[in-house]
């Protein structure tokens, strides 16, 4: 609590919850490090805290109302200003604390029905999402997703706590407690959340696709979002990311230099040109081991017979090609085996000279193609092997980018 906030510009917005009264502290909190606070408050808020206790505590005026609360018809002189933009571009960290269930859900799919949620869409400023709510409420699946959401989506999201409920049950969605949130966000603002700033990456992701003739390919059924959650995360804390992505339907993360291929030969060329001075090269790609020997030119006609052979040979082995040819950067593989998993990497590891190596199983449930989650092992340089549950993609993501720094 000793930190220095001084002139430190802090939004607050409090949404519709009980807990809106331990909000009060928290603006006290940063009042007491000389913080600059201001406030905005959704209606349902009015419920359960006054905005005048708010505005003492601030300094400054609540902001609740999108619009000036006048008579159109009496009014001599109306006054419009574009105040959320404004408050929008003030703030150096926007927290909502409590965030309800109906406010995530508002975010993630960008509503603009009050002023907290029009600022937050005008906002430039990293934002601080603390959800807070009964437990059946929290862990609900709609609930789960639009948090997973709005991680993905750039904004910072607190964990509830565990512990007595408004309810009277037990269990998790309590809003952590001011110091707590006050914690958080001093270190924020300490740029603990860019910790990958001046680092630059090369990740690859998606399939490749091996032509048989101009109609029809052999390919695999990744879909790149592991990759791309790669991306988006190491592009969120701060990073220089390049993105070689194979034949997907995936937006670019923001922020992101993306560079598409085909093929795996295609990869390989632009994995070449853009490994040169890196700090890491991550190859989450399923890249395709075997292609056909022969592209035949145009369309191939059906057989009369009931068979066809198709003649193959091996692609470059790219992971192979960077780790001979390793210089500055760290290099990350990926190791997706239906048995053995884990002797494998470790063999797959070594021979590539890897710094790292993750792991997974298509046939673990939460692991497969396509989907949103993933269940992965790290191993590490020395054969160490760190095991996870079951997350989303997004979160896998940053769980790698955490280990990758301890290399």
């Amino acid at each position: 609590m000793s930190v220095s906030l001084k002139g430190k510009k802090i939004l607050i917005g409090v949404s519709g919850g009980i807990a809106a009264y331990k909000t009060c502290e928290l603006v006290r909190l940063f009042k007491k490090q000389e913080a600059e606070v201001r406030v905005i408050m959704t209606p349902s808020a009015l419920n359960f805290v006054s905005p005048v206790t708010l505005s003492a505590l601030s300094g400054n005026e609540v902001l609740i109302n999108m619009f000036p609360d006048v008579d159109p018809e009496k009014s001599t002189q109306i006054e419009t200003k574009t105040w959320h933009v404004y408050t929008g571009m003030w703030a150096d960290v926007f927290i909502i604390a409590p965030a309800t269930a109906n406010t995530i859900a508002k975010l993630v799919n960008g509503i603009a029905d009050n002023f907290l949620t029009v600022t937050v869409l005008s906002s430039r400023c990293p934002v601080i999402v603390v959800p807070t709510m009964d437990e059946d409420m929290y862990i609900n699946q709609v609930t789960s997703k639009n948090i997973s959401k709005l991680k993905e989506l750039g904004f910072w999201v607190m964990n509830p706590e565990t512990g007595e409920l408004a309810s009277g049950l037990h269990g998790i969605g309590r809003m952590p407690e001011p110091e707590t949130i006050f914690d958080y966000t001093a270190k924020f603002l300490e740029n603990f959340n860019r910790d990958l700033e001046g680092k630059k990456i090369l990740i690859t992701a998606g399939p490749t696709y091996e032509p048989i003739d101009d109609v029809r390919f052999i390919g695999n059924y990744s879909s790149g979002k592991m990759g791309f959650s790669l991306a988006n995360a190491s592009s969120q804390r701060g990073a220089e990311v390049t993105l070689i992505a194979g034949p997907t339907l995936l937006e670019t993360p923001r922020n992101v230099t993306r560079i598409d291929v085909q093929t795996s030969e295609e990869m390989y060329t632009a994995v070449k040109e853009n490994s040169t001075q890196k700090d890491y090269v991550i190859m989450s790609a399923a890249v395709a081991d075997y292609k056909p020997k022969n592209k035949f030119d145009g369309k191939m006609k059906k057989s009369a017979g009931d068979e066809i052979s198709i003649e193959f040979t091996k692609t470059t082995d790219i992971l192979k090609y960077l780790g001979e040819n390793k210089k500055d950067y760290k290099l990350i593989g990926f190791a997706l085996e239906t048995a053995g998993e884990i002797e494998y990497a470790k063999k797959k590891l070594s021979e590539k000279n890897l710094d790292m190596i993750v792991v997974n199983n298509p046939k673990v449930e939460g692991a497969g193609f396509g989907i949103d989650t993933n269940v992965i092992t790290i191993v590490d340089k020395n054969g160490n092997a760190t095991p996870y549950e079951k997350m989303t993609k997004f979160e896998a993501a940053n769980v790698i980018l955490d280990q990758l720094q301890r290399l």
